[in-house]
């Protein structure tokens, strides 16, 4: 009879020892520190050399930073920005509809605005607009109003047209790419439910394209915030015709545009932190997560990691 000497008494088999421990090594970027060492030097030497620049005189930008007629001029300059968007995202949408419509006349209307608008400068505009009166020495509009167009074009209406006009034509296609990205299946099923075209768009295509509207869209204010600039050309006082106005007063105009240039960052800083929580807002529903809020980034980067309980650091 065989035995099987594999089977025999013997000590119990020791369990198989746990998979070691990774050693992990961090990998080393010298180049890094080489790139920020050099960075920082040539932003120190931009620095030093505006600072001991003796022809201007900072004094004057923490003098009139706060001054009455700046802060009129900020004001008037977000009012412009939020009224020429607002005229610009309600011409933008109505015109991708015409885009869109298969109607030939009104999407070559549609076609032949975006393509005028878009293919003129925005000044050039400000100005045709301001000077209208040459052509049109009344404005009749029977019992309800009538006068030169001298007078009813005023600066703020010049500044309006020209600006909200001129950006409904790029707000038309970003709505249309908008529109364009929801798929056409969920039109189709819609409409086989008895919605109308209407209330398709608004409760079916419309909120999902806001997450391609949107990130453009906080572009184009941010960059209509900067445009308006140019409305002091037509005599608007907004926040450059303001600094500048106090410049040529006081004879320190350099001055005065880098406060209008501090005023700008500030205004564009905040705008953009607008911009962020509502492309935020917005994502929910087609990311896993959500990224994080730049409060919550703050924490962790400087704040330490808690480590879980019995975790020995």
């Amino acid at each position: 009879m065989t035995v099987d000497v594999s089977k025999t008494d013997g000590p119990a088999d020791t369990p198989p020892a746990g998979p070691e421990a990774i050693k992990a090594i961090p990998v080393r970027h010298p180049g890094r520190y080489v790139s920020a060492a050099i960075a920082l030097a040539l932003l120190g030497a931009i620095v030093y050399a505006f600072a001991q620049a003796k022809k201007i005189n900072w004094g004057a930008v923490p003098d009139y930073f706060f001054d009455d007629r700046i802060i009129e001029g900020v004001l008037n300059t977000l009012l412009l920005t939020v009224v020429s968007m607002v005229i610009g995202i309600v011409g933008g949408i109505l015109l991708a509809v015409m885009r869109l419509s298969k109607n030939p006349v009104t999407s070559s209307v549609a076609w032949f605005y975006i393509w005028f608008f878009r293919g003129t400068p925005v000044l050039v505009q400000l100005f045709v607009w301001f000077n209208l009166g040459l052509v049109f020495e009344y404005i009749n509009l029977g019992p309800i109003y009538k006068d030169y167009w001298s007078s009813f074009m005023t600066p703020l209406l010049t500044a309006l047209l020209g600006l909200g006009l001129n950006e409904a034509a790029y707000m038309a296609e970003i709505c249309r790419a908008g529109l364009l990205s929801v798929d056409e299946g969920q039109t189709e099923a819609s409409h086989a439910l008895g919605m109308s075209h209407a209330k398709t768009l608004r409760r079916i295509v419309i909120p999902q394209a806001m997450r391609v509207i949107v990130p453009p869209t906080g572009n184009e204010v941010i960059n209509m915030l900067k445009t308006t600039s140019l409305v002091s050309t037509v005599q608007y006082v907004d926040l450059l015709k303001a600094a500048q106005d106090i410049g040529q007063g006081a004879g320190s105009i350099v001055e005065m545009l880098f406060l209008a240039a501090a005023w700008y960052l500030i205004l564009t800083s905040v705008f953009s932190v607008g911009q962020y929580y509502l492309e935020r807002y917005y994502a929910k529903g087609s990311t896993r997560s959500l990224p994080p809020t730049p409060i919550q980034r703050f924490k962790a980067a400087v704040l330490p990691a808690r480590r879980p309980k019995g975790v020995a650091a």
